[in-house]
């Protein structure tokens, strides 16, 4: 009882007394007079490694405050975690606080903390790729696909019909109509997978047909949509279509041998390393090895024109998912990432995107009125439709739509790399941006109204990633959705 006790004089000391400096600085700086650098200098002097470590600590702290408020409210973390980053940024801070927001995140240190946003990046990515690997298809190949051609090509239809007309008015610096349609056709149609894998988790809902099918679909539907990004981005840097067509055959051709020999020959030595007898501290080999392969391959991706992330994807793709000991280990690194790494993405995100200066004419109006709409019409009535055609009652088919019409992570991902190749203007990356986490917040609601009742068991078990390599999870008696 003593040891619990003494956990919050502890906790106080380690979080709440430096989190109370730094909010006491950067209002020191905002007080001070006059408002320039000389108060700003008066106030703290801080050399760059200072202000890079003082950035640090007040992004990870703020995305701990955020991701807890956001779970009090029923949403995922990822949502706390993005909307903190945003108010990082000139959206808020910036704009309420200009001088905090300098001595909080100087110029010269945004460099150095974008450098952990990309290895952020990177292994979530092969985190995904992890996922994707790990999925059974038995079972339900059939309504599958059809569910997640629908769930992919219905909304980048619409998506393309409508930038249509807009591209005369949000299109990027790089001034290419044709790259302008094809992004926001890939923006509609993408669903954040594992912000869709948390929610399932949290609600319950991994062990139901609407959970799985949800899964196989964005699964299907974001490597399509990467693919296809791929390919717009090679055109925007001026790449021929041969050349186009050479980065897709190499990324099949390097898929192939990922997911063959590799795969085979990762588990291999695994085994033959378990079988000498190797220490549990072997781990930390394993983890360096797999760190320094997974940055190895989002820089051979680069290096023939195809999106690093790409390259981290295809190493989930061919990191063994049956061996226990890798298993453990792809997830501590993946684990990290998510937890440790990308905050600093929602925070360059943040800095990239000023929500406040979205200015709401008549276009900007039309266009997040249009975009909203579209968004989620054809996200949810199209694999609704799907299930309604491959046996599934109305009401279980709209909650398979409403699950893949989370959004969230992944597309800020995506039109961050848009916004910085120069396909669309600032002003449609905040558009998205909204339709991104307007997408993703109703998810919860919308599933808690259609109700527990309308979900249907699942035909296929999925393994527990909790219980270990070939391990089984217990399957909840009940949903959560009426909680």
């Amino acid at each position: 009882m003593q040891a619990r006790n003494g956990r919050w004089p502890a906790a106080a000391v380690m979080v709440v007394v430096p989190l109370a400096v730094i909010v006491w600085a950067a209002l020191a700086v905002v007080t001070a007079k006059p408002p320039g650098r000389e108060a700003l200098h008066e106030t703290a002097r801080l050399d760059k490694g200072g202000h890079f470590f003082l950035a640090v600590a007040a992004i990870l702290l703020a995305a701990v405050v955020g991701g807890r408020l956001a779970e009090r409210l029923g949403q995922p973390r990822v949502i706390g975690e993005i909307c903190v980053g945003l108010a990082m940024g000139p959206t808020l801070l910036g704009r309420f606080a200009p001088e905090a927001k300098d001595w909080l995140f100087p110029t010269e240190t945004l460099p150095m903390l974008d450098g952990l946003a990309q290895v952020g990046l990177v292994f979530f990515m092969f985190g995904v790729g992890r996922e994707l690997a790990g999925m059974p298809l038995r079972g339900v190949g059939p309504q599958m696909l059809f569910v997640s051609q629908a769930s992919l090509l219905i909304p980048f239809a619409a998506g393309t019909v409508a930038a249509v007309a807009l591209v005369d008015d949000f299109t990027g610096p790089a001034g290419d109509p044709t790259a302008f349609v094809l992004f926001v056709g890939c923006a509609l149609s993408v669903t954040a997978l594992p912000v869709l894998a948390r929610i399932l988790t949290d609600l319950r809902l991994t062990h139901t047909r609407q959970g799985q099918l949800s899964l196989f679909a964005s699964a299907l539907g974001d490597g399509a949509v990467w693919l296809v990004l791929t390919a717009i981005l090679a055109v925007v840097h001026g790449g021929s279509p041969a050349g186009v067509l050479w980065n897709g055959l190499f990324v099949v051709a390097l898929t192939v041998v990922f997911l063959g020999p590799l795969r085979s020959g990762l588990a291999r030595w695994s085994r033959s390393r378990a079988a000498s007898g190797e220490p549990a501290g072997g781990d930390a080999t394993i983890m360096v090895v797999l760190a320094g392969g997974v940055a190895a391959t989002a820089t051979l991706t680069s290096l023939v024109g195809v999106h690093q992330l790409i390259g981290a994807l295809l190493a989930g793709l061919a990191w063994p998912s049956g061996n226990a000991r890798l298993a453990r280990v792809a997830e501590r690194l993946a684990g990290t990432s998510r937890t440790v790494l990308l905050p600093f993405f929602f925070f360059g995100f943040g800095l990239t995107i000023d929500l406040g200066s979205l200015r709401f004419d008549e276009a900007s109006v039309l266009a997040l009125t249009t975009l909203l709409f579209l968004a989620v019409a054809t996200k949810v009535c199209g694999p609704a439709l799907s299930g309604v055609l491959t046996g599934m009652r109305p009401r279980p088919a709209l909650i398979l739509g409403v699950l893949l019409n989370t959004r969230g992570l992944t597309e800020l991902v995506i039109l961050q790399i848009g916004y910085q190749a120069g396909v669309i203007d600032e002003r449609l990356l905040a558009i998205l941006t909204v339709v991104a986490l307007a997408t993703t917040i109703v998810t919860r609601p919308l599933l808690r109204l259609l109700g527990p009742d309308a979900l249907e068991p699942a035909p296929v078990p999925l393994p527990d990633e909790h219980a270990g390599a070939g391990g089984a999870r217990s399957v909840p008696k009940r949903s959560s959705l009426s909680r």
